[in-house]
């Protein structure tokens, strides 16, 4: 097995990790039918980001890298994770590029020195620490390591394992080294100063008192303001950012139930329990569930109590061995168990073992004939048996060089049973604490003895027989024909509503992105989501099979990139206006009269009185939540004088500043609190660098076009 296989297997476990945390919930449609969309296409820019373009040829050789990745560990990739890969990397493209521009202003580099440290120095990338350990102390060969390199370096520029290297070693180390540089320069940039250290100690120590006289906005009816969209959009233009919206496009839709039937229940009923018989009879349990197709696949292991989660748990855990519990509904299956066999297993154990390797497990060579392997742990066994030392022999014979030093000793876990190999799992999960054996495995023989076991709880091994509960051609047919009806008599917006209303369906809504493959209360609608987008509002669609509905979508309304117009933003700024609008007539009525006593009977109110209000919090005990009377209480220039009116969350206010104390400074002394707040300045400018970065970049997303 070559290394660049080697590190190819292994590297692509990392990448499945690192994209794994980024995943999100999306699915993707039928690749191949996007590679043939995307050969049609004379388009090769999937994107732009402040002008600069994204190739689709070189974003999808990443693409394809990946999902290659995960097939290699033997993971079958469906639309919805390889739509999370496409995610994650089209958010990495134009994170890097964003950041690739700011380096270049900066004049930063990852300079040749610094990928020799990041190969051959003292923190190497891990899987090259792992394919080039000395075999002796286990320490990273950087010598061996170099040589490689530099063997690869020499082969053309697209032979495809210098190719591999580069793009999966080399660029993530240069792409994280100016990242961390990067970083370093904004988080130096954090300063916390003593001004503002003295202004924050008075401000947060500060306490005032107020008279006030509160004239809440329902003094006016809602009935009697008008909020018109010429008001909304006034609004909107004087707070453009806030009112920023994506491409969007909204539809409404109905469904048509195609979910199996009563009957089509009672036959997969029918169908299941004719099994039972056979089931029951059956030698090999498993063998027989994979001769009748069974939904859920048989596993040949053992699971533990507490983490058994099945229907009926308690009903099949006390089966007698060879008893069948059944048929019983679990999701959109009939089932039945049968138990196999019980056991008690711990959680978790630990053992010491001694490895007589007849394989190099990074590049499968035999190290050891197989004969001169076995009798070697066999008289290891007798000389242990004999009170030899057990760490002298594994210091001197144990080829597991990564243990060694540890005295041969392991803690595993019974979730990890399955990344084990298979016969060390079973014996030091199946046999008892002190137990004592050789066993062979793929990678040799091993002189084991179990320490110590733990949490010791009933295990049990279970065959299920399941079949799915499917519609019926029938019942496929009946909610096909009536969709493809409604369809049929619904081609545009007026004769869709007109069959709304004759049938007395009350649709649904639903709005969608260009690049989302799920449709809230749809679930996977990849093909519809581009339906909707290659058509206009007005349109209606075929109807689209979906899970087990047929739906029937109308497109109501389109909108673009920008700022939101007012029928989309009412919702959310007719109460804000309308309170402004009775806050002008509010204050016009008062005028310029500034005496609280004098307005509070006007309002047929009172003049109250608020004691202990902090600056920094704009809460008001009998007020609520009003920061601009929180911060005008600390204004010197209202001590002993009436402000102007304040429009608050609830009302408009009138306050006096009775007072304002300061009280004893408890605090961190400058030095400690300059550190915590620079420490948490820096994470926080970090953290936010490329997010700003993003909301002022202009990216332009045409991954709709081939994806």
């Amino acid at each position: 097995m070559s290394i660049i296989q080697q590190i190819r297997e292994k590297y692509a476990a990392v990448s499945i990790a690192v994209i794994a945390i980024s995943l999100v919930g999306f699915i993707l449609t039928d690749y191949f039918t996007g590679q043939s969309r995307r050969a049609g296409s004379q388009s090769t820019e999937v994107g732009e980001v402040n002008g600069k373009s994204i190739n689709i040829n070189n974003f999808d050789s990443k693409v394809q890298q990946v999902v290659s990745n995960y097939t290699q560990q033997g993971m079958e990739v469906k639309d919805e994770m390889r739509q999370q890969i496409i995610d994650y990397l089209w958010n990495n493209e134009i994170d890097e590029t964003l950041l690739s521009s700011e380096y270049e202003k900066l004049g930063l580099k990852f300079s040749a020195a610094d990928l020799n440290e990041a190969l051959y120095g003292d923190n190497p990338p891990p899987i090259l620490a792992q394919q080039f350990r000395d075999q002796n102390t286990g320490a990273y060969d950087a010598n061996a390591a170099r040589q490689y390199v530099n063997s690869l370096r020499k082969k053309k520029a697209n032979d495809k394992d210098r190719l591999f290297f580069e793009q999966n070693i080399i660029d993530p180390i240069i792409s994280f080294g100016l990242r961390k540089k990067y970083s370093a320069l904004l988080a130096g940039s954090a300063y916390y100063p003593k001004w503002l250290y003295d202004k924050e100690n008075a401000d947060q120590n500060s306490v005032a008192s107020i008279s006030y006289v509160a004239v809440p906005y329902t003094v006016i009816s809602d009935s009697a303001v008008k909020v018109t969209d010429a008001d909304i959009n006034e609004y909107i233009n004087k707070h453009k950012n806030e009112f920023k919206q994506e491409e969007s496009r909204t539809i409404s839709y109905v469904s048509f139930d195609a979910s199996p039937s009563s009957t089509d229940s009672a036959k997969a009923l029918d169908g299941i329990t004719k099994l039972k018989e056979g089931f029951v009879t059956s030698t090999d349990a498993g063998q027989y569930t994979v001769a009748n197709n069974s939904a859920i696949q048989y596993y040949d292991g053992f699971v533990l109590k507490s983490t058994m989660q099945v229907p009926n748990a308690d009903t099949i855990r006390s089966l007698a061995n060879g008893a069948v519990f059944g048929p019983y509904i679990d999701g959109g299956n009939y089932v039945m168990a049968k138990m196999i066999e019980k056991k008690e297993i711990a959680d978790s154990v630990k053992f010491r073992h001694i490895l007589l390797g007849t394989v190099d497990p990074q590049s499968g060579q035999p190290i050891m004939q197989d004969s001169i392997a076995k009798s070697k742990a066999d008289s290891i066994a007798k000389a242990i048996a004999g009170g030899a030392d057990f760490n002298t022999l594994v210091t001197k014979y144990s080829t597991d060089q990564g243990s060694v030093t540890k005295g041969g000793e392991y803690d595993f876990t019974f979730q990890q049973f399955g990344n084990l190999a298979k016969a060390l799992a079973e014996f030091i999960f199946y046999n008892g604490k002190g137990t004592k054996k050789v066993i062979k495995t793929e990678f040799g023989y091993h002189y084991i003895e179990i320490l110590d076991q733990k949490k010791i709880e009933p295990a049990y091994k279970i065959a299920y027989l399941a079949k799915p509960i499917e519609p019926s051609e029938e019942t496929t047919s009946a909610a096909s024909t009536a969709a493809a009806q409604f369809a049929a008599e619904s081609r545009n917006t007026k004769q869709f509503e007109e069959s709304l209303r004759k049938k007395k369906i009350s649709p649904r809504i639903a709005e969608v992105k260009s690049n989302e493959y799920t449709i809230i209360g749809m679930g996977s609608a990849r093909s519809l989501v581009k339906w909707i987008y290659e058509n206009k509002v007005g349109s209606v669609s075929e109807p689209t099979s979906i899970g087990n509905e047929f739906v029937v979508a109308l497109i109501t309304e389109e909108k673009e990139e920008g700022v939101q117009d007012a029928k989309s933003a009412r919702f959310q700024l007719e109460p804000i206006i309308r309170n402004q609008k009775k806050a002008k007539e509010i204050i016009a009525k008062i005028g310029n009269n500034r005496d609280l006593n004098a307005i509070a009977t006007t309002f047929k109110t009172n003049v109250l009185r608020a004691d202990s209000i902090t600056f920094f919090s704009p809460f008001i005990q009998g007020l609520g939540m009003e920061p601009k009377v929180s911060g005008a209480a600390f204004n010197p220039t209202l001590k002993g004088k009436v402000s102007d009116p304040l429009t608050g969350n609830s009302g408009v206010f009138f306050i006096k500043t009775e007072s304002v104390e300061l009280k004893p400074t408890i605090g961190q002394d400058y030095n400690s609190k300059k550190m915590q707040m620079e420490q948490g300045m820096q994470q926080q400018t970090v953290n936010a660098s490329v997010p700003s970065l993003r909301k002022s970049a202009k990216v332009v997303d045409k991954r709709i076009k081939f994806y």
